[in-house]
């Protein structure tokens, strides 16, 4: 396997060259490092030894996203020793990874959710108090990632005009997104409260007066809902929540697309799945084949 194995190092390069993330090119030398010892002695792979791989892998218990990511990598490396001329065919190019079960985002109910978030506003006293329930309505109100949240700085909360500059979303793409009042007010709570070392910039801090960092964010949070009304509570769920309650009460796919940042509508459309019977009750009054005649008709006709 020397002439497949020996470009490993020369592919990983061309991701840092091309800007991909250090976990990006972190996860493509795990992957690749997994499959070597799974492939035979020989030079050439063929598509039955990466099929073969991946039922490995999956006997293992490896999930289906994570052979798809897996296959995925393999894919780029092969083409990329195609295009060295170490391949003559790409041996992953039409190979698909076992399918993956649809899994619809978690997201708390309206009134559930806002009973926590009022009970957390009432119950903030104190530095840290007041930043928790800041981040939350931070998250919840303008659906951010907790990447994105972390990465906050204070210039990009614009108080006046009612926007948050998002500089760190997903592929790097930056975004605008409104302000809720909620979050304003909960924001000029925390801040004349907020621990700030020398230089620092970051919007939420620890009380070291440094950027907090996800984990931590992580910890508070699921404290925070324990304390302010027993659920369960990540800030995931927060922007799945923000994401399906928006969506049921505007209708506008794209409207939510564009203020999640997607780049696709299809990670959009899931959020659809969690509406169903709204859809189905637009569909009962709106299809002309979907009327139901009374009862006493139907009889008749029977």
């Amino acid at each position: 396997m020397g002439a497949f194995a020996e470009h490993t190092e020369a592919y990983l390069l061309t991701l840092v060259q091309q800007g991909r993330s250090p976990h990006t090119v972190a996860a493509a030398r795990r992957d690749l490092a997994q499959l070597l010892p799974l492939l035979p002695d020989n030079s050439e792979p063929q598509r039955r030894d990466l099929t073969a791989a991946l039922m490995r892998l999956s006997q293992r218990g490896l999930s289906p996203a994570s052979l798809a990511r897996k296959l995925s990598v393999w894919r780029a490396y092969c083409a990329f020793l195609v295009d060295k001329g170490s391949l003559k065919n790409n041996p992953a190019q039409n190979l698909k990874a076992p399918k993956q079960r649809e899994r619809l985002p978690k997201a708390l109910e309206r009134e559930t959710l806002a009973l926590m978030l009022d009970k957390a506003a009432t119950d903030a006293d104190g530095a840290l108090a007041c930043r928790d329930y800041a981040a939350a309505e931070l998250m919840y109100g303008s659906g951010l990632r907790l990447s994105e949240l972390c990465a906050l700085n204070l210039a990009d909360v614009r108080f006046a005009e009612g926007w948050l500059d998002i500089k760190a979303g997903k592929g790097g793409r930056q975004r605008r997104v409104p302000l809720t009042a909620k979050s304003i007010a909960a924001l000029q709570a925390y801040l004349p409260l907020r621990a700030a070392a020398a230089g620092e910039t970051a919007l939420f801090t620890g009380q070291s007066g440094r950027r907090i960092g996800a984990r931590q964010i992580q910890k508070r949070l699921a404290q925070w809902a324990q304390q302010h009304g027993g659920e369960l509570l990540s800030p995931h769920m927060l922007r799945h929540s923000y994401a399906s309650h928006l969506l049921q009460a505007s209708r506008d796919l794209r409207a939510v697309q564009d203020l999640l940042g997607h780049s696709s509508l299809k990670a959009t459309q899931i959020y659809t799945k969690l509406d169903f019977d709204h859809l189905a009750q637009v569909y009962d009054q709106a299809h002309p084949r979907a009327q139901r005649q009374p009862e006493s008709a139907e009889k008749e006709e029977t």
